[in-house]
């Protein structure tokens, strides 16, 4: 099997994300608008992806093409002439079918043959030699699981030892979705042309991709008058949240949060929470807790207000608060489900994580004022579904949160979304709702360990106080989180990373100029 990266992105990927039923559409008008033809479009898409596969892997000297029957196998074949005329080794083994090559493909196929290239069947036996797989089998079209003789070939390229390049996608992967419906080339470096899927950055793409380069053939200018359908968000992103505090402000100028949740059993989860939101900015933080935890977690976190959950305190900390977050270790007893009726009640700018999500999928109701934070098992409960509809498409997913819930909803996973709707204009008695989609290309597989959704939860809460948009806190505390697990991710790797361990690790990254 061909080894995984476990961090998948190059730092030059384009922030627009488009559809991939859109991207193929395009290819055919980009061209046509810019005078361009479909084959020179495949030749600079096959340089492309020779330039990057040799700068990674330049000791590979016998390279093995697997193409298949389409647009992508003529990838494969302009990339196999690109690469004999340098010199290498080109083994390369085709899928071949009754019906013709597309046109394209096809001219691709015969200039490899005039350059004495050789087509081998794709039931070939390989040659042992092979230091280097180009994976050219299935492009951006494919929607189901992979069938013979692909779902073979994809087999036996993950069984190989040498490191693999896939052309725009890994083949088997939806490049809707991320989907993984069947078997799925695992690469070592996939090259995306044009414009970036959102299937290469959620679902299950990190399983697969590899590192991500990207080559727009060109035609970024001509992208640029077509708007993205989401919007890719990085590391690199988060200084245009945080700019540099007023050197006399105060801590009343910087927001008051109220969190609520903490019942027996649960302390470490409010507690996480108090702390990450402090850590990401918040002037004052007052806890509503148990009683038995008040008096730990004041000892643990002297910067925390801790009080005991009551009736009075909450009316008090709901009016004393700009912002307000329940959830995080609240439980669904009686405890939790008063103080759950009164936030429900408030019109204050609040975040709902865990139980309160839970309970909101009990009681469903829609508003505005709200971020909503589900992992793929609560999404699932607050749409009356299964976790595998989740995440067979996570973007039609968050939008049915978003339509039947409000606010703003991020979608945790690998490849977290974002996603809001806001109405933009009034035509009768109708009014158009504009979405605002983003993925947030940040994380690792370190942040699969109890508490990390506890210290998002501060973390947004904490901009929610200090008068960030809902959207905007969303975006701005994903992008925190994440970002400050890849630092330690980079520093000691990701086993045994714990979410207490990125609360320090936030400070960087809220303080623009600072060091990461």
């Amino acid at each position: 099997m061909a080894n995984q990266s476990e961090k998948h992105n190059a730092t030059s990927l384009p922030q627009s994300v488009y559809s991939a039923d859109w991207v193929r559409q395009a290819e055919r008008r980009a061209a046509q608008e810019t005078g361009i033809s479909l084959f020179v479009l495949m030749q600079r898409a096959a340089a492309a992806a020779f330039t990057h596969a040799q700068r990674t892997f330049p000791n590979a000297h016998h390279w093995l093409i697997l193409c298949g029957h389409g647009n992508n196998g003529g990838d494969g074949y302009e990339l196999a002439r690109l690469a004999k005329q340098a010199g290498l080794n080109v083994t390369l083994l085709a899928v071949n079918q009754d019906k013709p090559l597309p046109e394209e493909a096809q001219r691709a196929r015969d200039a490899w043959l005039e350059s004495g290239g050789q087509v081998g069947e794709s039931s070939s036996e390989w040659p042992p030699s092979v230091d280097l797989i180009i994976d050219a089998l299935l492009g951006t079209g494919l929607s189901s699981a992979a069938r013979a003789p692909y779902d073979q070939l994809i087999a036996a390229i993950n069984r190989h030892a040498a490191p693999v390049v896939a052309l725009d996608i890994p083949s088997g992967l939806a490049a809707e979705t991320g989907v993984a419906a069947g078997r799925v080339v695992y690469a070592n470096l996939t090259t995306c042309f044009l414009a970036l899927k959102p299937g290469l950055l959620t679902g299950q793409a990190r399983d697969y991709v590899g590192t991500l380069h990207y080559d727009s053939l060109g035609l970024e200018s001509w992208l640029r008058h077509h708007p993205a359908l989401l919007q890719r968000l990085d590391a690199q992103h988060i200084n245009r949240w945080f700019a540099p505090r007023r050197p006399c402000s105060h801590k009343g100028e910087h927001g008051r949060l109220l969190l609520i949740g903490g019942d027996i059993g649960f302390a470490g989860a409010i507690r996480m929470a108090g702390e990450a939101a402090l850590r990401a900015g918040a002037g004052l933080v007052r806890v509503l807790t148990h009683q038995k935890h008040a008096g730990p977690m004041l000892t643990a976190c002297p910067e925390l207000m801790v009080e005991t959950l009551n009736d009075a305190a909450l009316s008090a900390g709901i009016q004393w608060a700009t912002a307000i977050v329940i959830g995080p270790g609240l439980g669904q007893g009686e405890w939790g489900k008063s103080a759950y009726q009164q936030v429900a009640n408030s019109e204050k700018p609040a975040l709902w994580d865990a139980d309160a999500l839970n309970m909101l999928a009990k009681s469903p109701q829609k508003r505005q004022n709200r971020v909503l934070t589900p992992h793929p098992g609560e999404a699932a409960r607050l749409l009356g579904c299964s976790i595998q509809d989740i995440e067979s498409d996570r973007l039609l997913s968050i939008k049915k949160l978003v339509e039947r819930f409000g606010g703003t909803v991020v979608l945790k996973g690998a490849g977290t979304l974002i996603a809001a709707q806001n109405e933009i204009a009034t035509k009768g008695a109708v009014a158009e709702q504009e979405w605002q989609l983003a993925i947030a290309d940040v994380g690792n597989a370190g942040m699969a360990s109890g508490g990390m959704g506890d210290v998002l939860s501060g973390i947004i809460g904490s901009l929610l106080a200090q008068k960030h948009s809902l959207y905007d806190a969303a975006c701005a505390g994903t992008l925190v989180h994440g970002a400050a697990a890849d630092s330690i991710a980079l520093r000691q790797g990701t086993r045994g990373m714990l979410a207490t361990d990125l609360i320090t690790e936030i400070l960087p990254w809220v303080n623009p100029g600072q060091k990461k």
